[in-house]
């Protein structure tokens, strides 16, 4: 019998796991699969407007951070405030925030020395992305993702997106 690794099969190297290609792509990392603790899956990163709605999305895998994609988030709009939840809590985030002149609503991680203050009835309006999923959920395919490629899948989280702005 023919070594398989010979022929190319991804299998071939261990578990199953895809091999990248010559060039860094291909692999989990390329199609935002990645595990966490909720098991193997994909992360979505929002921006959304004070109305709710979608304004920015990004895709990562499950292992991802969330304060790394703060930057990419903001980048370009349009902000007074920013409000996020205690992921992405980072001094980077918070300068980022304020360099573009916008305040940052985000509560300080639990195991910091020095608290930061922030406008608690301000941080109320995270709810807005909780809303928001709330809503994007209600899509099968979102919820639970079944497309191969990450470019497809973030195709139908748009479409479900739209259908959000469309009500």
């Amino acid at each position: 019998m023919a070594d398989p690794r010979l022929h190319g099969d991804p299998r071939a190297s261990g578990g199953g796991r895809l091999e990248k290609k010559w060039d860094g792509s291909g692999g989990h990392a390329e199609q935002a699969l990645g595990r966490s603790r909720g098991g193997f899956g994909t992360k979505i990163h929002v921006a959304v407007s004070g109305l709710g709605l979608p304004t920015r999305l990004i895709l990562t895998p499950g292992q991802a951070a969330d304060s790394p994609q703060a930057e990419a988030l903001i980048d370009g709009l349009a902000t007074e405030v920013v409000v996020a939840d205690k992921g992405y809590d980072s001094r980077a985030v918070v300068e980022a925030i304020e360099s573009r002149g916008a305040k940052a609503v985000i509560p300080s991680l639990r195991n910091r020395k020095i608290q930061r203050p922030y406008d608690r009835d301000r941080y109320r309006d995270r709810n807005l992305v909780e809303r928001f999923w709330h809503k994007a959920k209600q899509y099968r395919r979102v919820a639970t993702r079944y497309d191969k490629t990450a470019k497809n899948f973030l195709g139908f989280v748009h479409v479900a997106s739209i259908m959000i702005l469309l009500r």
